[in-house]
Formats: structure tokens, C-alpha cells, sequence
């Protein structure tokens, strides 16, 4: 058996992407044009698994045969087993991601989705602080920085998803070679207020992991 292969990031983008095969379906009549959409659909599917193996392969390429919304919805079901949970985190490991904040907020463990997540996030409004966790080449990381509600919608630096967002502002670990003690670099991003959302629409993890990276200095 096909052991789960599909992160959450990916199976947003199997979403998207079969929601533009459906709307080419029933509102294109072009037979010709629908055909180049599915075959557009399907290679950015695969594109997403750039180590898929045979059968890993055939399972994504289900996406071909789609004709109408029920097909979509068990091919999108067929896909839920080979789901990638988030990595288990207990509070005594992420009280070592934030060793500094000795009243950490906590969130919700218990009630996490974990084949929902691209990256876990919570805020503590009494500091005005939020909470990113995300594995990293195999590796937990933690990365905390100010939070400050935006007055009028943007767009998230991550899921690019027009709504309410809040500005990230996090010190970063880098340094310029001869740097003096007191050097301080800033980065910040605007993010969505609600991080569930954010992770419902999330379909590419490289500008998190630049900017996780930015961070951290690596």
C-alpha cells in the first residue's frame, strides 16, 4: 500500500486545480480547449510531486479523467488517505521552540486538524505576539515575532488570499560578517488574521520557507 505522500499545501493545489478543470467543463464548449485545460491541470499536478514514484504517479493522474463535479469530489476523497498529518508536537516541545516566553500561550493541541496544516500558528493578544511552527528540511522549527491587525485587507505573503490581514514582524538571526553587538534586522510579512483559513488555502510552501529562513539565518 501507498503510504500518505500528499502535504497539505499540495492537496490545496489538487483542489484549485480541479476546480479549473470543472469551470473549463461547464463553461467551455470547445471540446478542444477543455482538452488543453485537463492536460494543463494534470501536468501541474504532477509538477507539485516532483518525486513521485509509479504509483504515486498513477494515483495523481486521476485528475485526467474528470468530467463532472461528482467525479471531482471521489477523486478528491480517493486522494484523503495519502494525506500527510503536521508533525506531532507535544507542549513540553514547543516550550523548547520558545524558551524566552516563560508564560507561552499555549494553543489548542487537542483539537488540531493535522492533515490540515502547512504550518501551525497561534496568537497571544495579551502580548501582542504570534506563533509560527513549520518542519524545516526535517527539522521543527519555531519562529515568534509582533502582530499587528492591518486596517484594511491585503493580501497574505503566503496563501495570497485578498482579506484581513496582520502584520509579522520578526528579528531576524542573521548577521553581516564584522556586525556590531547592537545590529538588529527586522522581517515582516502580512499574513492572514486566521491561520486555518490560511492553511485551507495555502498552496505553495516557498516564500514560508524563505521567510522562516530569513529568520532563523540559514
Amino acid at each position: 500500500m501507498t503510504e500518505p505522500f500528499i502535504r497539505n499545501h499540495q492537496y490545496n493545489h489538487i483542489k484549485k486545480q480541479t476546480q479549473i478543470l470543472q469551470h473549463a467543463q461547464t463553461t467551455v464548449t470547445d471540446q478542444k480547449v477543455i482538452e488543453a485545460v485537463r492536460c494543463s491541470t494534470e501536468f501541474e499536478v504532477i509538477e507539485a510531486f516532483p518525486d513521485a514514484t509509479d504509483n504515486q504517479m498513477q494515483i495523481l493522474k486521476g485528475i485526467s479523467e474528470l468530467k463532472t463535479p461528482e467525479d471531482c469530489e471521489e477523486y478528491l476523497s480517493s486522494l484523503e488517505p495519502y494525506l500527510m498529518a503536521f508533525p506531532h508536537v507535544t507542549e513540553k516541545q514547543i516550550r523548547k521552540l520558545f524558551p524566552k516566553n516563560k508564560k507561552l500561550k499555549m494553543p489548542n493541541l487537542s483539537t488540531l486538524a493535522g492533515q490540515s496544516l502547512t504550518y501551525l500558528s497561534w496568537v497571544d493578544i495579551s502580548t501582542n505576539k504570534k506563533f509560527i511552527i513549520y518542519e524545516l528540511n526535517g527539522k521543527i522549527i519555531g519562529v515568534e515575532g509582533r502582530y499587528t491587525i492591518a486596517n484594511k485587507d491585503n493580501t497574505c505573503s503566503l496563501c495570497k488570499g485578498h482579506g484581513k490581514v496582520a502584520l509579522f514582524t520578526a528579528k531576524s538571526k542573521s548577521r553581516p560578517a564584522n556586525s556590531s553587538p547592537d545590529y538588529y534586522k527586522a522581517v515582516g510579512n502580512y499574513m492572514c488574521v486566521d491561520s486555518d483559513e490560511c492553511n485551507e488555502h495555502i498552496t505553495d510552501v516557498a516564500y514560508l520557507e524563505k521567510f522562516i529562513r530569513s529568520v532563523i539565518g540559514s
